[in-house]
């Protein structure tokens, strides 16, 4: 499952998973995610400080004064890792907008594909998305895969400010600006949900990775009238 294991700079344990960028891939980035992090929190393991998953990577940090790259690696080598069913993780629907004010990039996905607002609507609302990893900003989650009939280039010219809320695509994937932030992602509309809430300090992140995404769309009358 881990093509190499390998040393990122003085404290730091780089796993490679392989070069592709699928759902296969990201689910074995995951269950070694969740085993190591069973092992931190069971203090079974002392010395690792983070974690951080990717598409098809993983780095393990740690503390030197408490650990070693050898005694990491043989952590994760000594790991019986095996596939975690899609019962592990939860199905998650979240309401958009996708109204002109919130579609900010409608009229460019027309000219790239070709196709009508509805058409692009259809091809991305109706469907299941994974959740590859979260990050950028806290909680922004990378939902694949896309249809590859509105699959886009990211925006010339970036945003300064992305409204919070709103759903972007780009390449094969779509994702959710948790706070508003710069940005280069073509935004189909917005959602009224909070995504991450830094309030929460036990489950902040309301999707994870390896959870299943699938969206469905409410008027602008239901987004302005949703908290009330």
């Amino acid at each position: 499952m881990i093509k190499n294991i390998s040393n990122l700079g003085d404290a730091s344990v780089y796993c490679d998973f392989g070069s592709d960028v699928n759902e296969q891939i990201n689910s074995n980035v995951i269950c070694y995610f969740n085993e190591i992090s069973k092992l931190v929190e069971t203090n079974e393991t002392t010395g690792i400080n983070n974690i951080i998953p990717s598409y098809n990577k993983l780095i393990i940090n740690f503390d030197l004064s408490q650990t070693t790259f050898n005694e990491v690696k043989e952590k994760i080598l000594a790991l019986d890792v095996k596939n975690q069913t899609k019962d592990n993780f939860k199905k998650i629907k979240i309401a958009i907008c996708c109204d002109d004010e919130f579609g900010l990039d409608f009229n460019r996905i027309l000219k790239i594909t070709k196709l009508s607002k509805e058409e692009i609507l259809n091809l991305s609302l109706n469907k299941e998305y994974f959740c590859y990893m979260t990050g950028f900003i806290a909680g922004m989650p990378f939902l694949g895969d896309i249809n590859k009939d509105i699959r886009c280039n990211r925006l010339e010219t970036p945003r300064l400010k992305v409204p919070k809320g709103s759903v972007g695509i780009t390449e094969q994937f779509v994702n959710i600006y948790t706070f508003e932030s710069p940005g280069g992602w073509n935004i189909i509309g917005n959602t009224p949900e909070k995504i991450f809430d830094n309030l929460n300090s036990k489950e902040p992140a309301l999707i994870k990775p390896g959870d299943r995404i699938s969206f469905y769309q409410i008027s602008k009358e239901e987004y302005l009238n949703w908290n009330e």
